[in-house]
C-alpha cells in the first residue's frame, strides 16, 4: 500500500467519531485493521494490531486513558474491522 494518507481522530471521553454514524472506544482501535497510531499528546506510538502484522511484532504500551487521538487510515468509511479476521 503506497497511499499515506491518514485521518487523525480526536478522542472525547475515550471515544473516537470511527464513520459519521457510529462512536467506538479507543480500546477497540487496537485491534482494528485501520488504526495506525496513537498520540498522547505529541507521542506517537504505532498500533498494536499494526506492529503485530508487520516486521517489527512489537510496539511499545499504550495507555488508552492517556490518548488524546488515534490515526487511522479508513479513508472509505468502513468502520471498525478487527485484526482477528485477518490473522485467523
Amino acid at each position: 500500500m503506497t497511499d499515506k494518507r491518514r485521518r487523525v481522530l480526536p478522542v472525547s471521553e475515550g471515544t473516537v467519531q470511527c464513520t459519521p454514524l457510529r462512536r467506538e472506544e479507543i480500546e477497540k482501535c487496537r485491534f482494528c485493521v485501520h488504526s495506525t497510531g496513537f498520540f498522547q499528546g505529541d507521542r506517537r506510538t504505532a498500533s498494536p494490531a499494526r506492529a503485530y502484522c508487520a516486521m517489527q511484532r512489537t510496539t511499545t504500551n499504550v495507555v488508552y486513558t492517556e490518548v488524546t487521538a488515534v490515526e487511522c487510515d479508513d479513508l472509505r468509511g468502513e468502520g471498525f474491522r478487527s485484526m482477528m479476521n485477518v490473522i485467523s
